[in-house]
């Protein structure tokens, strides 16, 4: 019991001097001046003087640096690759596209032109002609042509239902047969040679008809003065007899 107050002395000891340790190293180390100024910092008693400045000296212009020319990348190689073959493309697509529609174009044109040419041939309603019996008829002509022909030799085979035939369409539909005419001779005006083969036929052709016409027309007249001359004199002689 008489060594529990040096025990306790013992453990008071470290505490204090740790405080004691700590309130020297929080207190300030400045020192409090009783009549310090509040400005500690002081004016010069002399002026200063401004200090006069030299002007630097111009810099020269550095001269260029020649820049040297950079080799295309492959990406850059590429690029342009592609772009040429996207324009290839482009422009074979582009032809092609063209081509097609100057194809439809032609083929619409021509078809418009085929049916306004059949259209042209039908005669019209004021004429009063009639494209189904006449059509029938000459078919038949011409059938009869090549019946009467067929014991012949092959040039009259061929030229005689195309005779009796042609005969029988101006006979029967020469409205027709006129257009039918007119549509040749505008396509045969485009070769010259054909037309004046054509025209130098035509009048041959139309010649020689007159001609016949003129003879038959001749023949007839011969005829008809026979027979007058026949029946005068048989008249004579009845009119002796009597």
């Amino acid at each position: 019991m008489s060594f529990r107050p040096m025990f306790q002395r013992r453990a008071v000891a470290p505490v204090a001097a740790t405080l004691l340790a700590g309130g020297v190293a929080l207190y300030p180390r400045r020192t409090a001046f009783a009549e310090a100024p509040h400005d500690l910092h002081k004016k010069p008693i002399y002026d200063d003087f401004p200090t006069e400045k030299t002007p630097a000296p111009p810099s020269l212009p550095s001269p260029p640096s020649a820049s040297q020319p950079s080799s295309p990348t492959p990406t850059d190689i590429l690029t342009s690759q592609v772009r040429e073959a996207r324009l290839f493309l482009y422009k074979n697509c582009l032809a092609a596209e063209n081509n097609f529609n100057d194809f439809l174009s032609r083929v619409l044109r021509i078809e418009n032109a085929f049916t306004d040419t059949v259209a042209s041939l039908k005669p019209s309603p004021e004429s009063g002609e009639q494209l189904m019996p006449g059509g029938i008829y000459v078919i038949v002509s011409a059938m009869a042509g090549s019946i009467v022909s067929r014991n012949r030799g092959v040039i009259l085979r061929a030229t005689t239902p195309l005779a009796f035939g042609t005969v029988a369409a101006w006979s029967l539909l020469p409205v027709t047969m006129r257009n039918v005419s007119d549509l040749i001779w505008e396509y045969e005006k485009r070769v010259p040679a054909v037309a004046e083969q054509h025209l130098k036929i035509r009048e041959t052709a139309e010649n020689t008809w007159h001609t016949a016409l003129a003879h038959s027309a001749m023949t007839r007249a011969r005829f008809e003065e026979k027979i007058g001359d026949a029946r005068k004199k048989l008249e004579e002689f009845v009119s002796k007899g009597l």
